[in-house]
């Protein structure tokens, strides 16, 4: 499949355009996925696209949020979730980028942010995971480190730790654990109403210490949310790409990291993915329809036709996985979703 990232030049006028924006839209409500969308395009070489979708999404877009004071080694703690600091915490990352190898920033900030990845419903670090593909498969540049700077300032902003989860039995593959997960007691309001009932997940992994067997299992989780996508999507088409595209962004950031944090890294992706399933589990499963013939060309063509952002960032990770449920799974959220209007 081509790769447009690292020839056009498109990608790069693309994130220029986009960051003079902010990281969430309609005043901080929802997230600005037009980064990840476009690195998403030009990474499976459509390039050609990015602009015209760009300028469908851009009515969307929010100006830069003001600053308030800013953030510095001395008091990041304090600042540490705090929403009104985006800009604060973009400039911060944008001095540490500049100052430093991205490499190193990446590895210090990422066990401190990890235990706060349902933040933004999880949506920052779904941004830095396309951030990071293309400047580890397509080299770095200054629009490429910029957008890290922007998806870890987010991140630090909208920072939101769980806790008091009660472990239950699990299962001993990530199909089952899935299965396994129990469905929250009280389906009313959105993400930020709905994680503080995420009480009770399924243990999965938590004996694995070996870094190359947490990349596995990271790996086995990114397949069997996909899969599951297919037959329990409709229970909320949005949000449950989140259940695959959080752990895949996970799985795309390990590569950068030290391997000593790949083992944490696994454990913070399966409880995000859990706790998205739990919190908007479906009551029945639809029968599974095989999508025979499809190939990750015409996924991606048809997602890109729909428009919609969590369709084309869903069919993105579909590719990665791959196999045809994945790849099925990707048409069944063309099918559910509401299609942007070119």
């Amino acid at each position: 499949m081509p790769n447009d990232a690292n020839t056009s030049g498109v990608l790069e006028e693309a994130l220029e355009r986009l960051h003079a924006s902010g990281p969430e839209i309609y005043e901080w409500r929802l997230t600005n996925h037009a980064p990840m969308v476009v690195e998403a395009l030009a990474t499976h070489g459509q390039s050609a696209a990015v602009h015209r979708w760009l300028d469908a999404y851009q009515a969307k877009l929010d100006d830069f949020p003001t600053p308030v004071s800013p953030v510095t080694d001395a008091n990041w703690h304090e600042a540490l979730g705090d929403t009104r600091r985006g800009a604060d915490w973009i400039g911060y990352f944008l001095r540490a980028i500049d100052e430093r190898p991205w490499r190193d920033v990446l590895a210090e900030w990422w066990p401190r942010l990890l235990p706060g990845i349902y933040g933004g419903a999880t949506h920052p670090v779904i941004r830095i995971g396309h951030a990071v593909r293309v400047i580890t498969e397509s080299g770095e540049n200054a629009p490429r480190l910029t957008e890290l700077a922007h998806g870890l300032g987010y991140w630090a902003a909208r920072y939101l730790p769980v806790s008091g989860v009660t472990p239950l039995a699990g299962a001993p593959d990530a199909d089952g654990a899935l299965e396994a997960v129990p469905p929250i007691r009280d389906f009313q309001g959105g993400f930020r109403d709905r994680l503080p009932r995420v009480d009770r997940l399924p243990v999965w992994s938590a004996d694995v210490t070996d870094p190359d067997e947490a990349r596995r299992r990271l790996t086995d989780l990114v397949a069997a949310a996909t899969h599951r996508y297919a037959t329990h999507g409709h229970g909320d088409e949005t949000m449950l790409v989140h259940a695959a595209t959080a752990p895949n962004a996970v799985l795309r950031t390990l590569p950068a990291l030290p391997r000593a944090l790949w083992v944490p890294s696994l454990h913070a992706a399966w409880t995000a993915s859990a706790a998205v399933t739990s919190m908007y589990a479906p009551a029945e499963p639809v029968p599974y329809v095989p999508a025979t013939g499809i190939t990750a060309e015409e996924v991606l063509e048809r997602a890109l036709t729909h428009g919609d952002e969590h369709v084309i960032k869903f069919a993105d990770t579909a590719v990665d996985v791959g196999d045809e449920q994945a790849l099925g799974a990707a048409l069944r959220a063309v099918e559910l979703s509401e299609p942007l209007r070119y």
